[in-house]
């Protein structure tokens, strides 16, 4: 009885603690929703405020008016989101799948060049001569894929600790006996005992994807191939421009744009599509984290 009223406590505790810990979260992101609907001249005057004084769409119609550019920008990012996700979760599942198997004579040696990509890489000036120069992937779409995200050891080495720990070798060992090639094991076997950790990876790779804007800062010039967190960069640092005093020279002076205003509705527009789709793999993000980290 003791214990079942300890436990009871402890979990009125955490879920107290959790939820506080949930409303800390969510505040800078309301204040941002809020921001991208207040008046420009509100916010300069009164700051940022949860209970502004002046409303404004301002924002939102300076977008719209960008509306063909940000569409595309979307589809561009949607299609390298896809595209590089669905290739990563590939190349990083295959890879974790020998590094798992301890029948795998070079198992240990390959985990360590694996885990070496972790601790060391050439820089960006190598990566960047490397990507232009031998690969001639600058000003293409896969200069949005290739770079950085395709595979990360983080991502290989949860996936393996997965295999090792939840998928027991005798299954392998069966299949085997039956006659299975290991290309056969893994499509029909592992890859369905490994729905979890695969929704992890990529989830974890979608982000790096969807909110990736060094790669289209690096190999990128052609505003046709602007993702849209590169598009909204490029629309930020143009209201800034017409905002200023720079522009005098054009005969136009100070122009009156919402800058700040038009800042929290690009954040907005850019984690919007990602707040929608999270529920949806929510299940399967906690489980194969919380059994994909354990290390056998």
């Amino acid at each position: 009885m003791i214990k079942v009223t300890d436990e009871k406590r402890f979990k009125a505790f955490a879920t107290v603690i959790l939820t506080i810990l949930t409303i800390i979260t969510l505040l800078p992101i309301i204040l941002i929703v809020i921001g991208s609907f207040t008046d420009e001249s509100s916010l300069i005057s009164n700051g940022y405020s949860y209970f502004p004084k002046e409303w404004s769409l301002d924002a939102y119609y300076y977008l719209i008016n960008q509306g063909k550019l940000i569409f595309r920008a979307y589809g561009i990012t949607i299609l390298v989101t896809v595209a590089g996700t669905v290739t990563s979760v590939l190349f990083t599942t295959m890879l974790a799948y020998p590094m798992s198997r301890k029948s795998f004579k070079y198992r240990n040696i390959l985990s360590f060049f694996v885990f070496f990509t972790m601790l060391f890489n050439g820089g960006i000036v190598s990566s960047y001569m490397m990507w232009t120069n031998i690969f001639s992937i600058k000003n293409t779409i896969w200069a949005l894929i290739l770079p950085n995200y395709l595979v990360t050891a983080f991502n290989v080495f949860l996936v393996r600790n997965f295999y090792e720990n939840n998928i027991p070798e005798a299954i392998i060992e069966s299949a085997q006996i039956d006659g299975a090639t290991e290309l056969r094991i893994f499509w029909k076997m592992i890859v369905p005992l490994s729905v979890p950790t695969v929704a992890t990876i990529s989830l974890f790779t979608a982000l790096l994807y969807w909110n990736d804007w060094l790669n289209g800062l690096y190999y990128i010039t052609k505003s046709e191939l602007f993702g849209i967190q590169n598009l909204l960069i490029k629309i930020m640092n143009n209201v800034q421009f017409l905002k200023s005093g720079s522009s005098n020279f054009l005969g136009v002076g100070n122009v009156e744009l919402p800058g700040t205003s038009v800042r929290m509705a690009m954040a907005v527009i850019g984690i919007l599509p990602i707040i929608i789709v999270y529920p949806f793999i929510q299940k399967y993000f906690i489980k194969g984290v919380v059994v994909g980290a354990v290390k056998g």
